[in-house]
């Protein structure tokens, strides 16, 4: 049976010389993976991480693994791509979801949620140095697990005065927050240590680093 269906890559690994194993999340089947085939002339940003692509899977009763062909991009992400800050962004909030989404697990409505913060993402217009922190709140709850002031020290850890206001802002404003680089890169950490301990999985985002090295000037858009 063939089926449209629309994708966010989170990760993709190279199968042989013409295919590629998409780790994706979907809106029918949670986090899935998926195999296939590319030439010379496959467009690779099809591919980057949190690209949101309409594709046809093709079932197969006797393999986990579904094909993909026919795949198309489903939003223009082009402010993401071309933009340091907002590239190194995506690339921590893909490998977070990567690392704590484990393979079949379906959790309502996080797809929805996954691809406005995207598209939210690409439109930000202004700054957007504080984006993976809010973004990380809102995975948190979105994962049944809101983060409060509370919630943070019966887990064994202390927040900061930077991430405290931040827990104390709606959105819009969370965003304008000043902080230097060294105090959004402790309340990452924070956060993606209590995220590690409501799932059970310790989380050793790379891609921390990078975004650490960007803003440790406090560099603006």
């Amino acid at each position: 049976m063939k089926l449209n269906a629309r994708l966010i890559i989170l990760h993709s690994t190279k199968s042989g010389e013409n295919s590629l194993i998409l780790h994706c999340l979907t809106p029918e089947w949670g986090r899935r993976s998926f195999i296939c085939r590319v030439s010379r002339s496959t467009s690779m940003a099809l591919y980057l991480p949190l690209s949101i692509n309409d594709a046809l899977v093709t079932e197969n009763r006797k393999s986990e693994l579904w094909r993909v062909s026919g795949m198309s991009a489903a939003a223009s992400l082009n402010g993401i791509r071309t933009n340091p800050y907002k590239n190194a962004i995506s690339l921590f909030m893909s490998e977070v979801l990567y690392r704590a989404i484990h393979e079949g697990a379906y959790e309502p409505g996080l797809f929805e949620w996954c691809q406005s913060g995207i598209v939210a993402l690409e439109e930000l217009p202004s700054d957007c140095s504080n984006y993976h922190l809010v973004w990380l709140l809102g995975l948190c709850a979105q994962l049944g697990f809101a983060p409060s002031a509370e919630a943070l020290r019966q887990s064994g850890l202390i927040p900061g005065k930077p991430l405290l206001q931040l827990l104390g802002l709606p959105p819009a404003r969370a965003l304008l927050l000043p902080m230097n680089g060294s105090e959004r890169s402790e309340s990452a950490s924070i956060l993606l240590k209590y995220l590690s301990i409501h799932i059970e999985s310790n989380l050793n985002v790379r891609s921390l680093n990078v975004l650490q090295e960007l803003f440790d000037n406090d560099r603006k858009q």
